[in-house]
């Protein structure tokens, strides 16, 4: 209700904007490029916003289990970061029985033998697969037919581990309902001292992905239980059918989830450190493999199919979400241009509206993560430029990615994961 109250207040608002865009556009044109560079971003900001200020304050999980629990590990030409991965799940906190099974997907160094002695070494029960067929969703649905835990954990060959990540994220999922399908870990950035790319993402994860996930677990529907780092029912994975045959593979089976009336949760204390890409063109080509993803998702698993209100409102405003790209692409970056020469009629003033709730958003959440974080002995620290390079470069190259990502998907081009 807050969040309508807002979008109400800020069309009221933008009245004069409208009338003076109408002009040159008519008024219905006027409209839909207003919603998408102020309305629909305001409400969801607004929406984010309340529903932080509503959400308790962050708390370790107490529970402690000794669940049984399989991880896979899809890996490809994996040598430089496998040891130190399973070092670190060699180093967790955990009571109960972890097994590992490493699923080699075709590579050609020393992957395998690196694991191998990694888990001699380190006394880890390790068993290695070999799939052939290239594909995420193959190596991870191989491991699939050999787990018999009743939970399941993917974890990325690259991503390390914090010692009490997998007791947290079992926890969580242990106290939860029987809906509860999977739990997503949170994700920190492990090359935060590399490039100026590197430096960005760092706040990018640990503020807006971060926030957006927090707020969709309030609800229990987070959109992606990401494979870097989550923890599943095992029952229901296979319920599911496993893995899908997609590049966003992940999305698109916490949406099948969804549609088994099933949930999905956060738990920001299950810390792990991913790597990200520090070259332009390798984050484009992530970026464009979780555009493509989400549009996957949506024609997978309509969000109309889903019987659980929640769910299908949160899955419901990814489909208004190539709208917002398009209009921060087409209309708020030609905007700006378009101020510096005194025109003021696409970006604005009242355009700004949207961000000091943002920066509310960014400004609360730094307070939880810190909070949090501290409790973990977690204390990164992070790059002032990185983050006035979030705030305000960041989206100005990853709307128009994120765009070309769609283009692809619709044109049904080539898939490349790397």
């Amino acid at each position: 209700m807050v969040a309508i109250g807002w979008l109400i207040f800020v069309i009221w608002l933008s009245q004069p904007w409208i009338h003076q865009l109408s002009q040159t556009t008519g008024v219905i044109a006027a409209y839909l490029i207003i919603a998408g560079i102020a309305y629909l971003p305001g409400y969801i900001s607004a929406f984010t916003l309340t529903s932080l200020l509503l959400d308790k304050k962050a708390e370790l999980p107490t529970a402690n289990p000794s669940i049984p629990i399989t991880i896979l590990i899809a890996a490809r030409n994996e040598e430089k970061g496998i040891g130190e991965t399973l070092e670190h799940i060699a180093r967790q906190e955990y009571l109960g029985i972890i097994k590992i099974i490493l699923i080699d997907n075709g590579s050609t160094d020393r992957t395998v033998e690196k694991a191998r002695q990694t888990a001699e070494r380190t006394g880890l029960s390790l068993m290695i697969l070999h799939e052939e067929i290239p594909g995420k969703h193959n190596a991870l649905n191989r491991g699939l037919k050999e787990v018999n835990t009743p939970f399941l954990i993917t974890l990325d060959a690259d991503t390390f581990l914090h010692p009490s990540a997998i007791r947290f994220l079992a926890a969580k999922l242990q106290i939860s309902g029987p809906d509860v399908h999977a739990v997503a870990g949170s994700l920190l950035v492990q090359n935060n001292r590399g490039s100026f790319l590197a430096r960005v993402q760092e706040w990018e994860y640990y503020l807006s992905i971060a926030s957006i996930k927090r707020m969709q677990s309030i609800y229990q529907s987070t959109l992606v239980a990401q494979g870097a780092f989550s923890i599943f029912r095992s029952d229901a994975v296979k319920a599911a059918g496993g893995w899908p045959d997609s590049i966003g593979e992940d999305i698109v089976l916490t949406w099948k989830f969804f549609e088994n009336n099933g949930r999905v949760c956060f738990e920001p204390a299950a810390v792990a450190f991913t790597e990200v890409p520090e070259s332009f063109i390798h984050l484009i080509r992530q970026r464009k493999r979780w555009a493509r993803g989400m549009i996957e998702a949506l024609k997978q698993v309509s969000p109309w199919k889903i019987k659980d209100p929640t769910s299908r409102f949160f899955t419901g405003l990814d489909l208004v979400v190539p709208y917002i790209d398009l209009a921060y692409t087409f209309i708020w970056i030609p905007g700006l241009f378009l101020c510096a020469f005194g025109y003021f009629g696409l970006v604005g003033p009242n355009t700004l509206m949207v961000l000091p709730v943002t920066l509310i958003i960014f400004y609360l959440l730094n307070l939880y993560q810190k909070r949090l974080l501290g409790q973990l002995g977690i204390h990164q620290k992070k790059s002032f430029i990185g983050l006035l390079g979030f705030i305000f470069v960041f989206q100005m190259i990853i709307a128009p990615v994120a765009l070309s990502g769609y283009a692809e998907e619709f044109f049904k081009q080539k898939r490349v994961w790397k």
